[in-house]
């Protein structure tokens, strides 16, 4: 599974599944009928776990996984961002959106900067050394 993750991380996905807290949105994407990938939405200032840190009201995150790297590069993940990302917007207490792809996944981070986020700070989440990045609605807006 390619994702901003590692993939030797182990995320309890039968559980996280079936779960629906009211501050998390999972999107399935599909081409021609079959699973791809999966978008989480979360509201980090709600999250109970705090993964985020202390995060004011008004700021969301993104988690990205695609499912086979065989269906990278074909522009799956670009139409299920920005989707992703407008749905955050249409949102009109989201001031900006942010996401935490590994540092030495520089084709994510890469990918991220087309769709205009930008650095905001290294930081370690768990064993992960991670760059935050950031979008803000201006910038969105305007791309």
């Amino acid at each position: 599974m390619d994702s901003d993750s590692d993939p030797d991380d182990e995320w309890d996905w039968d559980t996280e599944l079936a779960r629906s807290p009211d501050w998390r949105q999972q999107l399935i994407f599909e081409c021609d009928g079959r699973p791809i990938g999966m978008i989480q939405i979360i509201d980090p200032a709600r999250e109970e776990t705090h993964y985020w840190g202390d995060i004011p009201h008004g700021f969301w995150a993104i988690d990205i996984w695609i499912g086979e790297a065989s269906e990278l590069g074909k522009g799956y993940d670009t139409q299920a961002m920005r989707l992703a990302l407008r749905m955050c917007f249409a949102e009109p207490e989201v001031e900006a959106v942010l996401i935490d792809p590994l540092v030495r996944n520089v084709r994510a981070i890469r990918f991220y900067e087309r769709l205009g986020f930008r650095s905001v700070e290294h930081r370690r989440f768990g064993h992960d050394d991670c760059l935050v990045m950031r979008i803000e609605r201006h910038r969105f807006e305007t791309k």
